[in-house]
């Protein structure tokens, strides 16, 4: 029969490459990590793990055993985790990231409300610009804006979001209303934390250096300065829409639209989707989706 001393602590080490964190996510001692892991190394007669003072690697043998362990440990979890949660009430706290002004406009709001419905549940909400590292920092859910480039780490799609190029109809009758991109050039653009436009041009993605008097790595900074005339702005739909509707803002360049992007919602692949996790997503996904 198989033997399973010692397996859960080497695939948390594995998972996080760290017996620091190894114990946290265990919730046990850093020396209980460290005596399981040696008595499964013992036991199987080969080296697992290479411990530096500085970092924790895999042997070519822990690297194939972690394979193998890896989904033994996850279908085991799976397993508790379908008989448990049937009648269980989602409690305990939830771990979020996500980019500051967007958190702060869309997905604070909707946590708030959804705690409302599920009191038992705590959040910690990191607002930050900065991609945290999901396994060191614990987070159970980072919201990302726009392309992914990081397929370590299972998705879902939340919503979807559109960007405008825009400005104030007294800017365009001083201005003048550019119809190609090389008419930009002279057009003060109000900069945000990229200085580089994003377009659609005969099918293709296209991006196009801006220039202006006014820099700021803060949307509603932009929209301030966008709303009382001081140049044309690139922003996403969330800060403009009610001021395209309304027609204090007014769109330029239409037709080169670049495409919809996606606001996602990111979570480890080692990481089971537990039911608070689970539930907060799918809210997110049918309130802003919605």
């Amino acid at each position: 029969m198989a033997n399973w001393e010692g397996v859960n602590e080497f695939v948390a080490v594995a998972d996080t490459r760290s017996f620091t964190h190894a114990a946290k996510r265990l919730a046990t001692s850093v020396a209980n990590i460290s005596r399981r892991v040696n008595l499964l190394e013992q036991r199987l007669g080969v080296k697992l793990l290479h411990r530096t003072t500085r970092k924790v690697s895999l042997s070519e043998a822990g690297e194939l055993y972690y394979q193998h362990c890896r989904l033994l440990v996850e279908g085991l979890s799976q397993a508790e985790l379908v008989v448990t949660q049937m009648q269980q009430t989602p409690k305990g706290k939830v771990k979020v990231t996500a980019p500051v002004n967007y958190g702060e406009r869309k997905i604070a709001p909707l946590l708030h409300d959804f705690l409302k419905v599920y009191p038992e549940l705590e959040l910690e909400l990191v607002l930050t610009n900065r991609k945290l590292d999901l396994i060191e920092q614990s987070v159970d859910i980072a919201v990302r804006l726009g392309q992914l480039d990081d397929s370590s780490f299972a998705y879902r799609k939340l919503c979807n979001r559109q960007l405008y190029v825009c400005a104030t109809q007294d800017y365009l009758e001083r201005y003048g209303t550019p119809h190609t991109l090389s008419e930009l050039n002279g057009h003060q653009c109000l900069v945000g934390t990229y200085d580089h436009w994003r377009f659609k041009v005969d099918g293709y993605a296209r991006t196009l250096k801006v220039s202006g008097k006014v820099a700021c790595n803060s949307g509603y900074a932009l929209l301030d300065a966008a709303r009382k005339g001081m140049g044309l702005v690139q922003l996403p739909d969330y800060y403009i829409s009610e001021y395209l509707k309304n027609g204090e803002l007014i769109e330029v360049l239409p037709a080169l639209r670049d495409d919809r992007e996606g606001v996602w919602a990111l979570f480890p692949h080692n990481r089971l989707l537990s039911l608070k996790v689970r539930l907060m997503v799918d809210y997110l996904a049918e309130h802003l989706g919605g």
